[in-house]
């Protein structure tokens, strides 16, 4: 099993106001003293932009690169979202990354309102998601969608719908996917072979059910503990991981529980929740 940290469950976000934001070189050494060997880079302008210094950063603290969870527009027919992709690509080469996440970004800020698409909308996104999916593969890299709350592909319908319309395939984030009201392990079960990336989240199922209803908003429901200890919360991993497992997945499991933090800790922090959740995953792998 291949294990990577993020920078969320250090608190670090692009949503602006998300809380107290950590610097790489704090982040970094404690994912490396936990035994981490790989790490995506956290939303774009957190580690250096030019692609070499990017990757000198990594190389510092012993950490390979993943590669980047990238929010970007896809169903505006006025915006061609290839360019910027194209450059977010040159750190990928420049520091090893070998994943291109997407998120079908509203075009808002933040994660908790989103417009609703009609068939214009929808098929604008399955053709950039395809031309995204072949620009990544003319570089030697894998593309794949993140179901995202507050995104324009958020909800079990949205994703079986991006299954059917799109070639892109999918990252399994176990929070967001149940938050959003899929099943992600019927998802492991039933489309193993489009599952390439692994975001692994736990969740309170009656705060993910608060958030779908309009009740708490995204953000709040952060805030007030939606995501879990994995093992804790309400995702079964170990049907998960049994699923991939059968399917012959050989891809990341990257360790994301988001976290909002008020102020830069002064003890341990986040570490210890991402330390328990390393040890649940490699008690599921058998070791």
């Amino acid at each position: 099993m291949k294990i990577a940290g993020a920078p969320i469950s250090w608190g670090v976000c692009e949503v602006p106001g998300w809380g107290y934001q950590m610097g790489p070189e704090r982040v970094l050494t404690e994912m490396h003293e936990l035994g981490l060997t790989a790490t995506e880079f956290g939303p774009q302008g957190w580690l250096p932009q030019a692609p070499a210094e990017r990757a000198a950063v990594l190389a510092r603290h012993d950490l390979a690169a993943v590669g980047a969870f990238v929010p970007v527009v896809l169903h505006d027919p006025g915006h061609d979202p290839l360019p910027a992709v194209d450059r977010e690509l040159d750190s990928f080469e420049a520091a090893g990354g070998d994943v291109l996440v997407l998120a079908a970004s509203s075009g808002q800020d933040g994660y908790d309102e989103r417009p609703e698409l009609d068939d214009a909308g929808w098929q604008t996104l399955f053709t950039n998601l395809d031309r995204l999916r072949e620009l990544a593969t003319s570089r030697g890299i894998q593309a794949t969608l993140h179901p995202h709350v507050g995104t324009m592909v958020e909800r079990a319908d949205e994703v079986e719908r991006v299954l059917a319309g799109s070639r892109i395939s999918l990252c399994l984030d176990t929070g967001h996917l149940l938050i959003g009201g899929a099943d992600p392990v019927a998802l492991a079960r039933e489309h193993a072979h489009r599952i390439n990336h692994v975001h692994a989240k736990d969740v309170r199922a009656d705060l993910a059910a608060r958030v779908r209803s309009g009740d708490l908003s995204y953000t709040d429901a952060v805030r007030a503990g939606i995501y879990t200890r994995l093992g804790e919360g309400d995702v079964d991993f170990a049907a998960i991981v049994s699923s991939l497992d059968a399917a012959g997945f050989d891809g990341w499991y990257v360790l994301e529980q988001d976290t909002v933090l008020e102020q830069e800790p002064t003890g341990e922090g986040p570490v210890g929740d991402v330390r328990a959740a390393m040890e649940h995953l490699r008690g599921l792998a058998g070791g």
